[in-house]
């Protein structure tokens, strides 16, 4: 009687953790055959989240009602011919949103577009604005990661690739490109300026909370290095870890000196194992979270906490993922 028993309250013990695991991960699916929620940016108001897609379209999601359009790139973004395969085809027309990130002292929301260079929405949405295409007279090819300084609002951003175009990227990665650079734009004098280059597949950026330094990922070297912007080393730049698998966007958990890295194993036949990996402030791999049985063999492109909440995002997937930690 003793032993069935213990096998029934395995079985129920197995049947609540598959409820719990089940109901404590969302998929949120992005209207208007748009794809790809890439990142993932909160306002001061933290009512909600913001993401870019397909076709130029940054969207907002808000709880209990969806999503709603908040701002499109270009004119075009916002009409339905940028839906779908269209959009993803002709993104130089449409726009792709990458990387983004708030002010969250003006309210304005920062976009590294792939294809067509940094923009700034309003605070209230609608229409971007193009800050820059181009950098000491060479155009933008391929940006992707974004971030602001919260201590400043000094806005940095990465390129990818300055060889190879978004619709390009397996050429970049199987080559092994290494021109990808990392930028800085500085809003009070509006001039965008070059602090690293030779990085191979810079995909991710993130500045510390304190704005002492910004961390960039190599995704194709599977590194992420740290550039310094303050103190007796500013200006200067060092490896910062080498134990997370091509690191995409990384992200800081809020004031904690940890950040999340968004991680895949790249092969020969493309990505498997994408997963969640938190680091500190040394580089040091403090969690690893893995999402593969909600993603399968996808590129999982960040990993954003906010109020308890994993937001988890894909380069080319139908939905945004979100995880209650």
């Amino acid at each position: 009687m003793t032993s069935f028993i213990s096998v029934i309250y395995l079985l129920l013990s197995f049947s609540l953790a598959i409820f719990s695991d089940a109901a404590s991960f969302q998929k949120l699916p992005v209207p208007g055959k748009r794809s790809g929620p890439e990142a993932f940016a909160f306002d001061s108001t933290g009512k909600g989240f913001y993401t870019g897609v397909s076709g130029g379209k940054i969207l907002k999601h808000l709880p209990g009602k969806g999503y709603v359009d908040f701002g499109y790139i270009t004119v075009s973004s916002k009409s339905q011919w940028c839906d779908g395969a269209l959009g993803t085809a002709y993104m130089s027309k449409c726009g792709r949103p990458a990387g983004i990130a708030f002010n969250n002292k003006t309210g304005e929301l920062y976009v590294a577009d792939a294809p067509l260079g940094l923009h700034v929405i309003p605070s209230g949405g609608g229409y971007a604005k193009k800050i820059a295409d181009s950098v000491n007279g060479k155009p933008f090819l391929f940006l992707d990661g974004l971030d602001v300084d919260p201590t400043t609002g000094v806005v940095y951003f990465t390129s990818f690739s300055s060889k190879f175009s978004p619709g390009d990227v397996l050429k970049a990665v199987a080559s092994k490109d290494a021109t990808g650079k990392l930028f800085k734009y500085d809003p009070t004098e509006k001039v965008v300026t070059v602090l690293l280059e030779g990085l191979s597949g810079s995909a991710g950026c993130a500045v510390s909370s304190d704005g002492s330094f910004v961390l960039v990922s190599q995704f194709t070297k599977s590194n992420i290095k740290r550039y310094w912007i303050k103190g007796s080393r500013a200006g200067s730049s060092e490896d910062f870890s080498n134990a997370v698998s091509n690191p995409d966007n990384i992200k800081r958990i809020g004031s904690s000196g940890n950040f999340w890295v968004a991680s895949v194993v790249n092969t020969a036949t493309g990505p498997t194992n994408p997963s969640a990996v938190k680091v500190n402030s040394d580089g040091k791999v403090l969690q690893t979270v893995s999402v593969k049985d909600k993603f399968g063999d996808t590129l999982v492109s960040e990993v954003n906490e906010f109020e308890g909440r994993l937001y988890i995002g894909t380069l080319f997937g139908p939905f945004a993922g979100v995880l209650d930690l």
